[in-house]
């Protein structure tokens, strides 16, 4: 649920000095999370400061033994006090982190798509939303959104950007979707007042109004068709504070820009923007390339990027002053779901973002065609291209076009023969609901008739509800890949659709959302593997490319 201000300020920190808070290094050298404290019993000594421990020796005492004795005890109870007292610190800081972060509920609507299976490995992939609001709930953010009379509206998610990051964290593929783009917003229920908002068509930023940024989420699922692991919002001062915290992000201009809308004032080069004016880079609309929100978009990716390299570098978290401020800066700016509701969670989920390299970080915006109910102010997505960027990301390809060749042996058909048709065991599972639409009734069913027509006898169906975009046929372990493919190739399915899991027991088929009717997977043409990255209408960006400048609109330069 929703945090208040009132909840977060309950922690009665305002802006002490970071070892009066216990962030003390000394405290983490273990090389755990923060929010593993090491083990802090008494001192080595302590127990025998009562004498209770120590060897008692005859003879007479020295004057002044008793209040040695004594300085001794209070001595040793003070360092314990002391070590706990600091080890005490440290974890109240952690809580107070904790308590900057505010959190809301993940999904929102009515159905939910299935999360994404393990591969061989074990390992999923993982996709995070990450979202830009320009809520002026207060009034740092009022003045910093420059609209007054907005401050009483619901916010608009005019930043979205999906973050996909593989299986073995080799690669992470981000897509941003403009803002005006018109889609299909499902029913949500707002879980703070019970409100419900019946299904919409309208431009994507808008889905927040729709009970926050749970619906935002939802939305995102039904585009896609992508399962959304988690989310992050932003709002503008935090975006100011983050700049701050990292010291400022460099950016660049082929162009002097001035745009007055945003406030960005910036000379031909390169600039290291920070506080407000990294704000307004993030805002610029007007002033890039054509003064679309695509531009912006670009904007937004060089300005991560750059973010990116800055913070892997770590040049600018080697100070613990610098580190705690990045950490009050990061915990206030967040909502997140609460997946991700704690700092150690977040911790973990940096290190798991730390192991992408940079060369392999694909930055790009869907791509778009004009609305034709709208051509002048909306965009939807571009039929084709805009798919197959969402069908890779479900698919767990990179952007990049570069993962791995497959080996030729696992290029062709499996050299494992398949068991005679009539011995494979295969359950069916119906996958063809998705966010939009309900799924097929009892087509589990109909397509295990259809196998044991083909001669797969111990094919049966699976009640268990999925939900999924393209249909799949898995397998376990080496052993039953002949099976599985023997299953994909008399369905008419393409080698693409048999993947290894550990998220089953035999072979299984997931009849997804892309074959709804028929006995026969719909006849597809087979992508090459040449084919397998982002067409150019998704204006990829490679996250080492240090080369990137923003081309500037000609009516906003001076």
């Amino acid at each position: 649920m929703r945090q208040t201000s009132a909840q977060r300020s309950t922690e009665q920190y305002g802006g002490p000095d970071a070892r009066e808070l216990g962030w003390d290094e000394s405290l983490y050298e273990h090389g755990g999370d923060p929010g593993e404290l090491p083990d802090t019993g008494p001192p080595a000594g302590a127990a025998s400061a009562d004498g209770g421990n120590g060897s008692r020796h005859g003879g007479r005492r020295g004057r002044g033994s008793g209040r040695a004795r004594r300085v001794l005890k209070w001595t040793a109870i003070v360092l314990a006090v002391a070590i706990l007292a600091t080890a005490g610190a440290g974890y109240l800081y952690y809580r107070h982190l904790n308590g900057n972060l505010e959190k809301d509920e993940l999904n929102l609507g009515e159905n939910r798509l299935d999360k994404s299976a393990p591969n061989a490995d074990g390992n999923t992939p993982l996709n995070i939303l990450l979202l830009g609001s320009d809520s002026r709930n207060s009034e740092e953010n009022v003045e910093l959104g420059g609209a007054r009379d907005n401050a009483g509206r619901k916010p608009l998610a005019d930043v979205q950007m999906l973050l996909h990051v593989s299986a073995d964290r080799s690669n992470m593929s981000v897509v941003s979707v403009p803002r005006d783009t018109r889609v299909t917003i499902p029913k949500c229920t707002d879980p703070e007042d019970g409100t419900v908002y019946p299904e919409t068509s309208a431009t994507i930023n808008s889905s927040l109004q729709h009970g926050g940024p749970g619906c935002t989420v939802a939305t995102w699922e039904e585009l896609t068709g992508v399962p959304i692991d988690h989310f992050m919002m932003i709002d503008f001062a935090g975006v100011v504070d983050m700049a701050d915290a990292v010291g400022g992000v460099p950016v660049c201009v082929r162009a002097n820009v001035q745009d007055p809308k945003s406030g960005l004032r910036l000379e031909k080069g390169e600039t290291t923007v920070k506080g407000e004016q990294a704000l307004q880079w993030l805002r610029t609309r007007h002033g890039f390339e054509n003064g679309s929100d695509i531009g912006r978009a670009k904007a937004q990716h060089m300005y991560m990027n750059s973010m990116v390299r800055q913070l892997k570098a770590g040049t600018k978290l080697t100070n613990p002053g610098k580190l705690r401020n990045l950490a009050e800066a990061a915990t206030k700016a967040l909502t997140v779901d609460p997946g991700l509701g704690t700092v150690g969670k977040l911790y973990d989920l940096g290190n798991d973002l730390k192991r992408v390299p940079t060369a392999r970080i694909t930055m790009t915006t869907m791509p778009w065609t004009e609305d034709p109910q709208n051509p002048l102010a909306h965009l939807v997505p571009k039929p084709g291209d805009a798919d197959k960027v969402f069908s890779l990301i479900r698919n767990d390809i990179a952007l990049d076009g570069k993962d791995k060749k497959k080996a030729p042996e696992e290029d062709a058909e499996s050299s494992d023969p398949a068991a005679p048709r009539g011995e494979i065991p295969v359950t069916v599972q119906n996958g063809t609901g998705t966010v939009a639409q309900a799924p097929v009734t009892g087509r589990a069913a109909e397509v295990t008739a259809e196998l044991g027509r083909l001669g797969f006898a111990r094919a049966a169906a699976d009640a268990t509800p999925k939900s999924q975009a393209d249909t799949t046929v898995s397998y376990p372990s080496d052993d039953l890949r002949g099976d599985a493919e023997a299953v994909a190739k008399a369905l008419g399915l393409p080698r693409s659709a048999v993947r290894v899991t550990q998220g089953v027991e035999e072979v299984t088929l997931v009849v997804g959302a892309d074959w709804r009717t028929g006995a026969k997977y719909p006849e597809k043409p087979e992508s090459g593997e040449e084919d397998n990255k982002a067409p150019e209408s998704a204006d990829p960006l490679n996250g080492d490319d240090k080369s990137a400048c923003m081309d500037v609109n000609p009516e906003y330069t001076f």
